[in-house]
C-alpha cells in the first residue's frame, strides 16, 4: 500500500520524505484528499518510457493471439457497458 503524508508535513520534512520517495512512490495529500505523487527520478523515467511503448501483432505468438482471441470479459465487468451507451 502507498504510503502517504499531507502537504503540512511534506513541507516541514521534505529531506524525510524525499528520502522515504526514493524506495517507493509517496502520494502527498492537501486536505484529505490525494494531490501529488513524489518518487524517485529513476521510476519516473521507468514509467514514461512505458507509456511510450507501442505493441505490433508481430511482436505477440500465435499463442499469445489465441489467448487473447479466446479472452472473455469477467461477468463484474458488465457493469461498465453503459459507459459507452451514455456519451
Amino acid at each position: 500500500m502507498p504510503q502517504s503524508v499531507s502537504s503540512v508535513e511534506a513541507s516541514k520534512a521534505f529531506g524525510r520524505i524525499s528520502r522515504q520517495a526514493l524506495v517507493a512512490p509517496l502520494t502527498i495529500t492537501h486536505h484529505g484528499h490525494d494531490s501529488l505523487v513524489l518518487m524517485s527520478a529513476t521510476e519516473y523515467q521507468r514509467l514514461k518510457s512505458r507509456d511510450r511503448e507501442v505493441l505490433a501483432l508481430d511482436d505477440f505468438t500465435d499463442e499469445d493471439r489465441a489467448a487473447i482471441a479466446a479472452s472473455r470479459a469477467p461477468a463484474e465487468a458488465a457493469k461498465f457497458d453503459d459507459e459507452l451507451r451514455d456519451n
